[in-house]
């Protein structure tokens, strides 16, 4: 069965593998909390061990440069799409107060993105995203 929603990740392709696992792994936890329609049911294996929920659609993962960033992000807000940003100065933070502290502190045209995701129509998603391709 078609979903009507779609879950996407834009990732920096320049980064570090870890960076780039870290960022997408932060995002999705954001599209979790944000729009908590997207997450399933829990999980309970054949013994009885239950699990914990996951999203329940596929989250598709782009790798872009930094313009194509910025360029896919003022799509996304545009199209007024649910979206969790990521960025650089927040590797250098230890914990949320901090991150959010230093995305507070920059306007939204000069935010260093590293990785966004978003949550939305379809239809949406795939325009905001328009030209990028999947994470090889």
């Amino acid at each position: 069965m078609a979903t009507k929603t779609k879950i996407a990740v834009v990732v920096r392709a320049d980064l570090a593998v870890w960076q780039k696992l870290n960022v997408t792994a932060f995002l999705t936890s954001g599209v979790a909390v944000g729009c908590p329609e997207t997450v399933g049911e829990p999980y309970e294996d054949a013994s009885g061990v239950k699990y914990m929920p996951m999203l329940g659609l596929p989250v598709l993962v782009y790798a872009a440069s930094a313009p194509e960033i910025k360029l896919a992000h003022e799509r996304a807000l545009a199209k007024d799409l649910s979206i969790a940003v990521y960025t650089e100065e927040l590797f250098s933070t230890g914990n949320d107060e901090d991150n959010r502290a230093e995305v507070r502190a920059v306007a939204t045209a000069d935010l260093n993105l590293v990785g966004f995701a978003v949550h939305g129509p379809r239809n949406a998603v795939d325009k905001a995203l328009k030209g990028l391709s999947l994470h090889p």
